[in-house]
């Protein structure tokens, strides 16, 4: 008789059945994962339990248990810290991501960043690593250069190939199996330097909430979670934005007026030069300039520097005059 896997229990919770199946604990979901980051279960379970996840879609528990598996296989650094953890996951499509200007902006300020994401893992989309290199700005390889960065300049950007390769590998397993999976979820998350304020965005409808849930789970952070541009953590200035918190342990909403009566044509291509243009003040770009401000507005609001909507818009357009247009 062959004995069973470790692993199997966690897929046939998953998979028993429309009756006989249910959810992971946070419990299960961070023995499970755990696993997963050891490299002890094989590829076969690996894709069933990735998919079983998808077709049913994931929790906030499990995603809590998720992130905890993960952190307790990264060697985190503990002797720096910053303000703001930044996750960029999606890339950008129809506009320039105008959020990585807004991020300089608030690092300008003196507000520490730390930014992670992924490159690549969808055809033609424009993403963060991609675009700091074209803007010659640095990409941490390591934890040592991240603190540079912050000491330098107070933003870090680390893409998820270096934060946790592991991750990085099942990421890229979304052009095989067809789906995203639930990596995507949970490395919006990590939070891996345990920042006090956390700002994650999603693009499918429904996964607010489950962000909420598990944050509200890990209990580490304020955070707040948009429907953002492309998926990415910026405002659209042509529509509502409504924003899911959790402040000082509580779950809550709102929402953020649209800046314009009339949508905006996207452009017909993305030249990242007009990052540069629009930064150092040459292009006066209202679609540009409204996401900027409305995102760093949203930053600066769950960072407890404004009270209400629109002092956290007025600190933002004054932060944004005070920019050094040498940075870039």
């Amino acid at each position: 008789m062959t004995t069973e896997h470790p692993f199997a229990p966690f897929i046939r919770i998953l998979g028993k059945g429309k009756k006989g199946s249910r959810a992971l604990t946070q419990t299960e979901a961070r023995q499970a994962f755990g696993m997963i980051m050891r490299d002890e279960v094989e590829p076969e379970q690996l894709g069933a339990f990735l998919m079983l996840l998808r077709v049913k879609e994931e929790s906030g528990e499990e995603i809590a248990g998720f992130v905890a598996a993960v952190r307790d296989s990264l060697p985190l650094p503990r002797h720096f810290s910053v303000d703001l953890d930044w996750s960029s996951y999606a890339g950008k499509r129809r506009h320039l991501p105008w959020f990585i200007l807004a991020v300089l902006a608030l690092a300008n300020s003196g507000i520490r960043v730390f930014m992670h994401g992924v490159s690549g893992h969808t055809e033609g989309r424009l993403y963060t690593r991609e675009v700091l290199t074209a803007l010659k700005l640095p990409i941490a390889q390591d934890w040592q250069q991240v603190e540079q960065q912050l000491e330098n300049g107070n933003f870090s950007y680390m893409d998820l190939e270096q934060l946790s390769p592991i991750l990085h590998r099942m990421m890229a397993l979304r052009p095989i199996l067809g789906l995203r999976t639930p990596v995507h979820t949970l490395a919006r998350q990590l939070n891996p330097l345990r920042a006090p304020a956390t700002l994650q965005s999603i693009f499918h409808p429904g996964y607010q909430q489950i962000h909420q849930q598990a944050e509200l789970l890990l209990a580490e952070a304020e955070m707040a979670v948009i429907k953002g541009d492309g998926g990415e953590v910026e405002v659209n200035p042509d529509a509502a934005c409504r924003v899911y918190k959790v402040e000082k342990g509580v779950a809550g909403e709102e929402q953020w007026p649209a800046c314009f009566a009339r949508r905006h044509v996207k452009p017909a291509e993305l030249n990242i030069d007009e990052l540069i243009s629009v930064w150092r003040g040459h292009s006066e770009d209202e679609y540009a300039l409204a996401a900027i401000h409305m995102t760093m507005a949203i930053a600066l609001k769950l960072l407890g520097q404004a009270d209400t909507q629109q002092d956290a818009l007025a600190l933002a357009k004054s932060c944004w005059q005070q920019r050094s247009f040498s940075q870039l």
